[in-house]
């Protein structure tokens, strides 16, 4: 689901009333603000990757989520609730410490999807990007039942095997543990969230952000595959077996 809901209370439970650790500001910046030079860079691929996913029709209005982090760090930044992910700007995200959940600088209402990217963030340590997004042939396929076939070598090679979730209620701590399970044994870094729409997640913002391109072109050549009658192609699996190691 969209970023949309209730802001939350600065002050209420689960947030701080302001930055933690009483550092002075640097280059005009909190240490615990977006705007600070550790997480400039990761807003602005964030900001970017927000405009080209609206254009490309992978989400519409303020629907969708997206979070990053420095390589294996303790915070990320995490668009905040009610943003337009086309509309991005250092004051559109939360810094958020994965452990606990607090908000520690930044939009102090962080997206209700939250608890998604931080379980994506715990059960895989090699994860510094997470993309939530609504791709709409991704969730038709699998909501009547049609996998999402890896037809070229650009789909095996950057979305490798897709997984679905059962659906649950959007901002749920069942839906997060849920998707999360999913990831977690590191084969996997693309899943549909039934009815809803998929996660994705990688080690950059860039390849999150090829990753989540690929699934939808996957779900949409294999909706062409099936208006043509065709119901089992995909890519060879040699090709496959040579990015695993195994083949000649």
């Amino acid at each position: 689901m969209g970023s949309a809901g209730p802001p939350t209370d600065p002050a209420g439970p689960g947030h701080s009333a302001g930055p933690v650790g009483g550092a002075g500001p640097v280059g005009g910046a909190s240490p615990a603000d977006p705007a600070a030079p550790q997480y400039r860079s990761l807003v602005a691929e964030l900001a970017t990757l927000g405009r080209k996913a609206v254009a490309a029709g992978l989400v519409q209005g303020s629907g969708g989520n997206l979070s990053a982090r420095p390589p294996g760090a303790e915070l990320a930044v995490v668009t905040a609730t009610g943003t337009w992910l086309d509309e991005l700007s250092p004051a559109a995200f939360s810094l958020v410490r994965i452990a606990d959940g607090i908000v520690v600088g930044g939009n102090p209402a962080p997206s209700v999807e939250l608890p998604l990217h931080l379980e994506c963030y715990r059960v895989r340590p090699d994860v510094n990007a997470v993309v939530h997004l609504h791709p709409q042939l991704s969730v038709l396929l699998t909501a009547l039942g049609h996998p999402i076939r890896l037809v070229t070598t650009d789909h095996v090679y950057y979305v490798r095997e897709v997984r679905v979730a059962p659906y649950r209620h959007s901002g749920t701590t069942e839906l997060a543990t849920g998707a999360a399970a999913l990831l977690a044994d590191g084969r996997c870094n693309c899943v549909i969230l039934s009815h809803h729409g998929c996660s994705v997640v990688a080690d950059s913002v860039e390849l999150a952000h090829k990753r989540a391109v690929n699934l939808e072109e996957a779900a949409l050549a294999s909706y062409r595959a099936l208006l043509l009658g065709d119901t089992g192609t995909v890519c060879p699996p040699e090709f496959r077996a040579r990015l695993e190691g195994s083949g000649d």
